[in-house]
Order: C-alpha cells, then structure tokens, then sequence
C-alpha cells in the first residue's frame, strides 16, 4: 500500500515557539516543517482513508507541537490531548491548546495588541496580526478543534479518553528536559515508553517518536514502520500492535 502525503513550501513564521504561541525557558519548540511531515505520515499508516484522527502528545512540555499540528491539519483532526509530568510546563500547554479556539486566539491578539500600544513595540503588532491570520486559517479548515491537557506519567499512562489513532511527542534530551523517574529497557527509556503507550492504544494506532539523536534506538522485536532523519533529530513510526510486549 502506498502511502502519500505532502509538505507544503509555506511560511511557517506564524507557529515559530514565542511568535503567537507561548514559550518558557527549558520546554523548547518543536520545527514546524518536521511536526507537518511526521503527522502526515502517521496520519496516512494510521487512517489511510483519510478519516480524521485523533493526536496525543504523551510528552507534551509546552503543548508547542501539539498546537502546531492541530492549527497546520485542523481538517484531519478530530480531537488533541497533551500530557505531561510537568505541572508548570502542562500550565503553558493549557494556554497554548486555547488556540485551537476562536476564542483563544481573539484573546491571544488583543493581548498582542495591548502590549504593542502600552510598551511601543511593533514587534507585538506583528505578532497580533500573526494570531489573527492564524484564526482565519482556523475558520476556515473547520473552527474550533476540541483539545485536552492533563497530568500525566508517560510510562504510567492511564487510557486516553477517546480512542488516539496518532501519537507524535518529542522525548526529552539534553540540559533542556530530562525524564522524570523513567524506567530505562536495556539502558535506554524508550521502549519502556513505547510499550506503555502500546498497552493504552489501539493496535492499528501509530506511535511517532523523536529525539534529538542520530537514530531513535527500538527494542529487540520491535519493528519500525519508517525512519525519518532532518538535521539534529531523527524519528521513528511504530504500529502500537507490534510495540506491545
């Protein structure tokens, strides 16, 4: 079966981590044009019919990637959820998440636009208009996309409320983030991670991981479905059946 999606040569400036979405200091963004062609490529192996499905971000930080991809493929979605050990970094994923609202993105520009009148920067009417054609883009691929953020142990997860056909989250790595009490499988934590996502997933879902690595490592057994490598990090898709243990 072939598979086909496509990324489009488009200016992602409006996502960029700090232009209309929040940032914070040790939960990094994610790069637009990557968040756009993984998701399309889990979408594709996950519902090759083009249904819409629904995304979780297991590891979520600030919710950056998971807004992103709910505000590139709102018509491919059907609903978001974000989780993450982290109480501050779930309290920007909430405010980011309230984008994929027309109500959180009118409030997020007139902030933008307050600021820009109270302090003189143009920088912050730049930023205004950047929300604004988000909300557009948003009405017109189908409005508001029902999203969720909550606590969550990415080894310990407890089954996501509506069936997920698409995991994409960015394992920690670095000074930036690290992992909170991981179980490590042979030394490295992220087949424990890709088990634990498998045993709450249904089988034909796709989990799509990355990480700041030359190749994401998979546990004896597990066999990916495709590689992805663009600059620093690499990626690996993995039908939830052949990841259970």
């Amino acid at each position: 079966m072939a598979y086909r999606y496509a990324t489009e040569r488009a200016d992602h400036s409006d996502l960029a981590s700090g232009t209309v979405l929040r940032s914070a200091p040790g939960h990094p963004g994610f790069p637009v044009r990557l968040a756009d062609e993984l998701f399309q490529r889990a979408a594709a192996r996950a519902a090759p019919d083009g249904r819409p499905v629904a995304l979780w971000d297991p590891c979520c930080g600030s919710g950056h990637l998971a807004t992103t991809v709910g505000l590139l493929h709102r018509e491919r979605l059907s609903w978001v959820l974000a989780t993450d050990a982290d109480p501050a970094a779930l309290g920007i994923a909430r405010r980011n998440l309230a984008l994929l609202t027309a109500g959180g993105l009118a409030e997020r520009e007139r902030g933008l636009r307050a600021d820009a009148a109270a302090f003189g920067r143009p920088a912050m009417e730049e930023r205004a208009e950047a929300a604004a054609r988000l909300a557009a883009r948003l009405r017109a691929a189908g409005g508001d996309l029902p999203a969720a953020a909550r606590t969550g142990d990415a080894f310990a997860p407890q089954p996501p409320e509506r069936p997920v056909d698409v995991v994409l989250t960015d394992i920690p790595y670095g000074g930036l983030t690290r992992w909170r009490d991981a179980p490590a499988e042979g030394g490295d934590p992220v087949g424990a991670l890709l088990r634990a996502l498998a045993a709450v997933l249904p089988p034909e879902a796709v989990i799509t991981v990355t990480a700041r690595t030359r190749k994401v490592a998979l546990p004896e057994g597990v066999a990916a479905l495709e590689r992805v490598r663009v600059g620093n990090r690499a990626a690996v898709l993995v039908r939830a059946a052949d990841a259970r243990a």
